[in-house]
């Protein structure tokens, strides 16, 4: 393939790629993440995933993505801004604003594939694999290396230009393309990230323990909430967005243009006494095809019953 036909592809994919509403694109070339594998070996053996025993399957396949797709060449990396428009009831108990609308994976997925569809009526015959936060991918590693930002002390994906309110996805490809660059480290002496966080969960910087972060007591955890972490959660009853909430970088924020992830009106308005009383009847009605159904209603009410 020539050097002037790598172009025109990856030109492609990137003017596709906007056309489907993601707000950047970046392309790197597959291959074994040298970097990553000591520092995702150090995580895992430090415990930092806790109960979360998946992230230690497929060791292999998280640093090559070779391993995913035959004869992968690329790795088109794409981001997707979640950032809402309206906020909760400030008197509420706090839902991550990825969790406002709904599962990101069907739409995000829905998108991916089209994108795969279109390089293939386009550029010929491309096998690849679209990836959502569902396969172990290292999706913040590869955004990274494809030039869309840099991985910053609380371990996010951050850009100058949009901050860090946005989801990661991949296509894997088995087609030459051009490469983008990675870029450098704008956090600079900042550690407001590491000051803010509730329990104390980036215990360096660019280090999080998962293990306790307020996301993996209200999500992952299945079993109850270790007592001693009892008023530390600043009313956070799914997810936690308190380190992005704080990043300077995020002043740039800007609300996204997807209407599949604008919120229930339920959400943004109830109240703690709502959140109380919600029934199971009222919280599939709201919550239908949200990312929350993946607590269930028992871990959410167990969620709001520690917070009171």
């Amino acid at each position: 393939m020539s050097i002037n036909s790598k172009e025109i592809y990856s030109k492609f994919i990137k003017e596709e790629a906007k056309r489907l509403g993601f707000i950047s694109c970046g392309i790197s070339k597959a291959g074994f993440l040298e970097q990553e594998a000591p520092r995702l070996e150090k995580w895992l053996n430090n415990n930092y995933n806790g109960q979360m025993a998946y992230m230690e399957n497929h060791f292999d396949k998280r640093l090559d993505p070779t391993l995913l797709v035959d004869d992968a060449k690329s790795v088109v990396s794409l981001l997707l801004n979640y950032y809402p428009s309206e906020s909760q009831n400030s008197e509420s108990f706090k839902i991550s604003k990825y969790a406002y609308g709904q599962d990101y994976h069907f739409v995000i997925k829905e998108k991916l594939k089209e994108l795969l569809h279109s390089i293939q009526e386009n550029i010929g015959d491309v096998s690849g694999r679209a990836f959502v936060d569902s396969a172990p991918v290292l999706d913040k590693a590869w955004a990274a290396k494809s030039g869309l930002g840099w991985i910053g002390k609380n371990s996010n994906l951050i850009t100058q230009k949009v901050g860090s309110f946005y989801f990661i996805a991949e296509l894997i490809l088995d087609l030459d393309l051009e490469y983008d660059h990675a870029v450098t480290d704008h956090c600079g002496s900042c550690t407001a990230c590491i000051d803010a966080c509730p329990t104390q969960a980036i215990v360096a910087p660019y280090i999080v323990d998962g293990s306790k972060c307020i996301s993996y007591y209200t999500i992952e955890l299945k079993e109850n909430i270790p007592n001693e972490m009892k008023g530390k959660f600043d009313e956070w009853m799914f997810g936690c967005d308190t380190c992005q909430d704080v990043c300077p970088w995020n002043r740039f924020s800007k609300p996204h243009s997807e209407p599949l992830f604008d919120p229930n009106p339920d959400l943004i308005s109830f109240s703690k006494k709502d959140w109380t009383e919600i029934t199971e009847e009222t919280f599939q009605k709201v919550f239908k095809n949200s990312p929350i159904k993946r607590t269930k209603f028992e871990g959410l009410k167990r969620n709001i019953k520690f917070l009171k």
